[in-house]
């Protein structure tokens, strides 16, 4: 009967265990704090009472999340902008970057150093501000789908991806009668799960944790995301805890803000956490393939 070897446990691998402990704990004792906090009663997260577990289970800032129609435009308007603007984003930089790796491609060296002017410099917040209002964009949810659409860095990321992949599939479809759109579409896509994936990574996640552009070119509030939204629930908090002098009324509202405030963290957060696995397993091949080719 063969016996298994116990593996010898090194100084190396004690101290790696260690500081992948201590970072799981840096990581995790925050969100398991706001989650906890969520669910605790508000005059316990308000003392600070509550450092790990719950106290004084309630549902009580889930159930103002579900029932706050701002908090729930907030979230239909943030599903709205992120599912658009990577779409879109998709649908412009993944040609993009396909075009600069054709070497046919006339006046390509002009064009890529015109991108990669954009990395560096920018006109601004006050000549963009005057651009989206004069094209009529001020206001309007076109405004956040457009701006920040296009980023030169996931371009290179695609580019450096499509640069790796064998030239000879494009020269036999061509061969055969495809067109180059055809060609990109029908066989380089296909072949390109790891990068998109990567790419709707960025966007979706960028966009989601955005809000500033909603807050300079949104000004209806029935068009705020929800990121916009948390923030005025916030104000509206720390407003009330400056009122606490004023009598049991404003401390009463400003714990009701607090366990209203991290119950929407919450449920803001629950879209990212169900999607990244989904998406991780694209996320290191996504990167590294570019990478591998000079």
């Amino acid at each position: 009967m063969k016996t298994k070897k116990l593996k010898h446990i090194t100084a190396f691998d004690v101290i790696v265990t260690i500081i992948a402990i201590i970072l799981i704990a840096v990581v995790g004792y925050p969100l398991i704090l706001v989650l906890s906090n969520s669910v605790s009663d508000p005059e316990m997260v308000a003392t600070g009472q509550v450092l790990l577990f719950p106290k004084g289970f309630t549902l009580e800032g889930y159930k103002a999340v579900f029932t706050d129609n701002s908090i729930m435009t907030g979230y239909a308007n943030t599903i709205f902008y992120t599912v658009c603007k990577t779409l879109l984003s998709l649908v412009v930089m993944l040609p993009a970057g396909y075009a600069l790796t054709r070497t046919n491609l006339p006046g390509r060296k002009v064009i890529t150093v015109i991108f990669m002017i954009t990395m560096y410099f920018s006109g601004g917040l006050i000549p963009t501000f005057l651009q989206v209002k004069a094209y009529g964009l001020y206001n309007t949810r076109a405004a956040i789908v457009i701006l920040g659409c296009f980023s030169m860095y996931n371009v290179i990321i695609c580019r450096s991806f499509f640069s790796s992949m064998p030239h000879e599939l494009v020269e036999a479809a061509e061969i055969d009668g495809c067109s180059p759109m055809k060609a990109f579409v029908r066989i380089i896509l296909p072949l390109s799960k790891a990068l998109i994936g990567v790419i709707v990574l960025y966007v979706a996640v960028g966009q989601w944790n955005s809000y500033m552009d909603c807050l300079i070119y949104i000004q209806d509030t029935a068009k705020m995301s929800l990121q916009v939204i948390l923030r005025r629930i916030m104000t509206l908090a720390q407003t009330a805890a400056l009122m606490d002098e004023a009598g049991d009324y404003a401390a009463a509202m400003a714990d009701r803000e607090a366990l209203l405030r991290y119950a929407a963290m919450v449920v803001s957060s629950v879209p990212l956490l169900v999607v990244y696995p989904f998406l991780q397993k694209y996320f290191d091949k996504g990167i590294m393939i570019g990478s591998v080719k000079g």
